[in-house]
């Protein structure tokens, strides 16, 4: 029955936060052409949301990296706010949810939400750190659900993790996947629920051993997040690095583990345990992360902008090759 999402031209935006990742998926669903319909139980938030958007729209049309084929004025055209659920799900086949991380709320949204959506329509999480089988517990059909986890900003950084409930259909897998290519995402399935998903676990993996350097005196923080952004970063960028692997021995993969793959496994060994993130040694790491960037909202701001910039002008580079 999920076949019909082609055809079918709504989606439902459920946020509370009026954050940035509701904001973003609005942008995405609207770049594709889609209808979206932005709910917040807060009075004035989702009002408030798609002022930001206009503003945020407008800027990226003047500088020419607006996605998507309509202009800016005929993507906010697509866009609609209400503060009453029902209407805002009205016609949707596909709702995102863009709470706060805790679970007892999201549960209690998708409680909400499918009082007032047929069993066709497809819930999804945009929850970066909770499983399936949590978030859904309390949904009764829950074959139709999956978490939708995107990569901050979703909008200039176009992975999306799509996480399966134990009971999820394969058709809402394939739905979705085919609803995240066609709005300009790079969705990446999941064949199973796991704690972290696929993204933070890797980033958690590169979080630990950066922190532990810095923490054992290695390397300092600027230059460990060199190694990444001068270094590894470089090639990450167009390739992963499984491919990274299979290109940097003459043979290919097989040939890259029978030369380096003792070499790895020693290092891996020689990892210890999980650092200690918040005792006094972390101190020391945050000290000197803050002399770096400050920790105030002007200058943590300011970076984040340059941020954009850079992944604004990193995503176009990507399109273009």
């Amino acid at each position: 029955m999920w076949d019909d999402i082609k055809t079918v031209d709504e989606c439902s935006l459920y946020s509370q936060s009026n954050g940035l990742i509701g904001r973003s998926w609005a942008m995405v669903f609207i770049s594709g052409g889609y209808q979206v319909k932005i709910y917040d139980n807060q009075p004035g938030q989702a009002a408030r949301a798609i002022t930001e958007i206009r503003k945020q729209m407008e800027e990226l049309e003047e500088a020419r990296m607006l996605r998507g084929d309509l202009s800016a004025a005929q993507q906010l055209a697509l866009l609609s706010c209400y503060e009453d659920l029902a209407p805002a799900l009205e016609g949707a086949f596909f709702v995102q949810e863009c709470v706060f991380e805790e679970l007892e709320v999201k549960q209690s949204v998708f409680r909400e939400v499918e009082r007032f959506v047929g069993e066709a329509v497809i819930l999804s999480s945009s929850t970066s750190c909770l499983v399936p089988s949590s978030v859904f517990a309390k949904v009764q059909e829950r074959s139709r659900c999956l978490v939708s986890h995107p990569v901050n900003p979703p909008y200039y950084v176009k992975l999306v993790e799509l996480v399966p409930h134990p009971e999820t259909m394969a058709a809402v897998m394939d739905a979705t996947h085919s609803l995240m290519t066609k709005v300009g995402q790079v969705p990446v399935l999941l064949r199973k629920e796991i704690d972290g998903f696929a993204v933070n676990r890797v980033q958690a993996a590169i979080i630990a051993e950066s922190w532990r350097l810095v923490q054992d005196g290695v390397i300092s923080v600027k230059d460990i997040d060199l190694v990444m952004s001068e270094g590894l970063g470089m090639r990450y960028a167009f390739i992963g690095p499984m491919e990274t692997m299979h290109l940097n021995a003459p043979e290919g993969l097989e040939d890259y583990m029978r030369r380096y793959g003792e070499g790895i496994a020693r290092l891996l060994n020689s990892f210890g345990p999980v650092p200690d993130f918040f005792g006094e040694p972390a101190k020391r790491v945050v000290k000197e992360m803050s002399e770096l960037i400050p920790s105030d909202q002007q200058h943590l701001s300011a970076r984040k902008e340059k941020r954009d910039l850079l992944l604004m002008h990193l995503a176009k580079l990507k399109k273009d090759h």
